[in-house]
């Protein structure tokens, strides 16, 4: 599942930089080996098991906490923490591929940010300030990305909010919630709806 996920959301994000400094001391070389045999594709592969992972246990729940600020539950969707696109994040950072090396700085120079952010504001942790508090740094950080999305903290967000994204919305859960009709088997093909067609301007053949 793991490899079958990032393989979908590396198809479906878009190719940018975070514009980050690759030299952040928090981000460690990952611990994988890198290009080996090819993968057993008819495994479930589950986080950890390709290569091991990066995030602490405090890192995690940062990591929680953001994805459900930024994909939260509503009335119709799941929240982004209850598919696992924490976990996905975590999975990406760590592969040990060129790809992913910025991404990996990116993101663990922003959660130390973060920390550091919110001991300016007399807390302990990111985690420990109230839910309006998170809310209020994470709105200040998307304010910064749309400003210059090359330049740190707002890179890290924007960075953040593409890989948050591609997780959730290449989750069955994801595709449904955009719908996504791709990937299914059908018995017959009877064109396209005639809803798309009229606003295409087109008339069924």
């Amino acid at each position: 599942m793991a490899l079958k996920w990032i393989s979908s959301a590396a198809a479906s994000m878009p190719l940018m930089g975070s514009g980050q400094d690759a030299s952040a001391e928090s981000a460690r070389l990952p611990g994988g080996a890198g290009y080996g045999p090819d993968p057993d594709l008819q495994r479930v592969y589950q986080p950890g098991d390709l290569w091991p992972l990066t995030f602490s246990d405090a890192q995690r729940k940062t990591m929680i906490v953001l994805c459900d600020l930024i994909m939260p539950e509503d009335d119709v969707s799941p929240s982004a923490s209850s598919l696992g696109v924490h976990d996905f994040v975590d999975e990406w950072i760590s592969s040990p591929y060129p790809a992913q090396k910025s991404d990996r700085n990116a993101i663990l120079k922003g959660l130390d940010w973060l920390d550091e952010e919110a001991g300016r504001r007399s807390a302990k942790n990111f985690v420990s300030l109230d839910a309006e508090t998170q809310f209020s740094i994470c709105h200040e950080l998307s304010i910064l990305a749309k400003k210059d999305r090359r330049k740190f903290p707002g890179s890290f967000f924007q960075r953040l909010r593409d890989l948050v994204a591609g997780g959730y919305y290449t989750t069955p859960e994801g595709m449904k919630d955009i719908g996504y009709r791709g990937n299914v088997a059908m018995t017959e093909w009877n064109g396209p709806p005639p809803e798309v067609l009229e606003k295409l301007g087109l008339q069924p053949e």
